[in-house]
């Protein structure tokens, strides 16, 4: 049986939808992007008429999203029906958090790779500089998404190419690069679709992280 989020109280909202937020120039792109954000946090429901700006600055924030609704509807899952036991009722077994301790004490003595290894000051710089954007931090969430991609089959020139590309882009220049965020970098899907254009006459910008 599917987990209702009409009783969910609350969730986090991050720096990065207030950022997306205030790039949308019209209060018709604003309010659109609130409501499909706030039906899938509350109702679940993912947004089906979303067009323009606001479709695209909530598909830049997907990934953040559905990862929300779905860390609340696996804690409901094991709140509602913990692991069978030997009595009547059944009893919870705290396995997945055994599994996560032995996997960290796994990463912890494993040689750490070249692109473990992340700058994210320079990083941050680097995105403000390159972008004209005046972020001051690079928020916990998006650092974890970013090793999490390095650990993965992403790699720190990954990331570079996908600045690069977006940087060169017609449709982020003409958007003042308002979704070019530490975030949005941040992810594996933007990482598969801007990392890999290849376009014979595009400048590249020198960057280095």
């Amino acid at each position: 049986m599917p987990i209702k989020l009409t009783k969910r109280k609350g969730f986090n909202f991050f720096r990065s939808y207030y950022d997306v937020y205030n790039e949308l120039e019209t209060n018709e792109d604003k309010v659109a992007f609130i409501d499909a954000l706030l039906d899938r946090q509350f109702l679940g429901i993912k947004p089906t008429n979303l067009k323009g700006m606001a479709k695209f600055a909530y598909i830049s924030q997907t990934n953040s999203i559905d990862s929300q609704v779905k860390g609340y509807e696996d804690k409901m899952k094991v709140i509602l029906h913990p692991t069978q036991g030997g009595t009547v009722g059944g009893s919870y077994t705290p396995c997945l958090q055994v599994e996560v301790k032995e996997k960290e004490e796994v990463n912890n003595n494993t040689p750490a790779k070249a692109d473990d290894v992340f700058d994210f000051s320079k990083y941050l710089e680097t995105l403000n500089q390159k972008f004209s954007r005046s972020f001051k931090v690079v928020n916990e969430k998006t650092k974890k998404q970013i090793k999490a991609r390095l650990k993965e089959k992403y790699t720190k020139q990954d990331i570079i190419d996908a600045m690069n590309n977006c940087l060169n882009s017609d449709f982020h220049k003409n958007n003042g690069y308002q979704y070019c965020t530490p975030e949005f970098f941040s992810r594996a899907d933007i990482l598969d679709r801007w990392s890999d254009i290849t376009k014979p006459k595009q400048s590249k910008v020198n960057i280095e992280l």
